[in-house]
């Protein structure tokens, strides 16, 4: 049975379903097996890490918008448990002064 048999049947509603289709994507991938909940994860730090732009800027959302599409009650919550910040973005950011 196919991805799209399993979505019309319902199968993949079924969490055994739905984590066997997940691992047998990511052997094809060669990736790496990891939980489905690390993907809210990273999602989640992706967002509050942000994307360079071309112009040098990144676009980036707050912790507290984050806490909000993941639905958490405070940004605490989202800072505490999701977001691992990009620091190596810093790294050299005081080269250069003296101190």
């Amino acid at each position: 049975m196919n991805i799209l048999e399993d979505l019309y049947y319902g199968n993949v509603t079924k969490p055994t379903n739905f984590r066997k289709r997940f691992y047998r994507i990511l052997d094809g991938a060669g990736i790496e097996h990891k939980g489905l909940h690390s993907l809210r994860h990273t999602f989640a730090t992706n967002l509050v890490n942000g994307v360079k732009q071309p112009d040098g800027t990144v676009k980036s959302l707050t912790p507290k918008q984050v806490g909000d599409l993941l639905e958490h009650s405070t940004s605490e919550i989202t800072e505490r448990y999701y977001v691992k910040r990009d620091t190596s973005r810093l790294n050299g950011i005081t080269d250069g002064f003296e101190m």
